[in-house]
């Protein structure tokens, strides 16, 4: 397997599970992975949150963990990634708003990089028009930012990932066997038993 440089794009109450399993899982394949969120250095923290289906109207949320940035937002540079992951979240929502986050997720869907995007991480790639023509999935309430940043919404099951050419979505968390497994599959990894 030839490692991969993969970058997190993260914020204050980003998903917790949607940041830890996949930061650790990439770890552990032997994949260099750096988690950054702007305004943020290497050693500083995210808050995150945990998002539960408790059969409530949407999801609940409690405190999480605190993250720790393995990168410094200011110092990275999109072209020496090759891969891009979007964690959920309530971090989406407001980190659309930097231009230079736009600017990554650009680069990365403008360069055909893969892209593993999961819950609300859609958000960004709304935000950034990087789903044109592109079927994907995330958490039903952001169905309508797909739609109308010209995608096509597909509904599945909460515990799957749908693939489209290099980009990986999935509804939420529960689906992190199949998006993870997805997505290892498009970087090209392999696991030896």
């Amino acid at each position: 397997m030839s490692a991969k440089k993969i970058l997190i794009l993260a914020g204050d109450f980003v998903e917790d599970y949607e940041i830890m399993v996949p930061f650790q899982a990439l770890l552990m394949v032997g994949h260099t992975v750096h988690a950054v969120c702007p305004g943020k250095q290497k050693g500083d923290t995210v808050r995150t949150a945990v998002h539960d289906f408790e059969g409530d109207q949407t999801y609940s949320e409690k405190p999480g963990h605190n993250f720790t940035l393995n990168a410094s937002f200011d110092d990275i540079r999109a072209e020496a990634y090759d891969a891009l992951l979007i964690p959920g979240g309530r971090a989406p929502e407001y980190i659309r708003l930097n231009p230079r986050v736009i600017e990554i997720v650009r680069h990365f869907a403008s360069a055909n990089k893969p892209i593993a995007a999961v819950c609300h991480g859609l958000q960004l790639l709304a935000a950034a028009g990087a789903l044109q023509d592109k079927s994907c999935t995330g958490y039903p309430a952001v169905g309508p930012d797909v739609k109308a940043a010209g995608g096509n919404w597909m509904e599945i099951p909460l515990d799957q990932a749908h693939v489209d050419g290099r980009l990986v979505t999935a509804p939420a968390w529960p689906a992190h066997p199949e998006w993870l497994r997805k997505f290892l599959q498009i970087l090209g990894t392999r696991i030896e038993p």
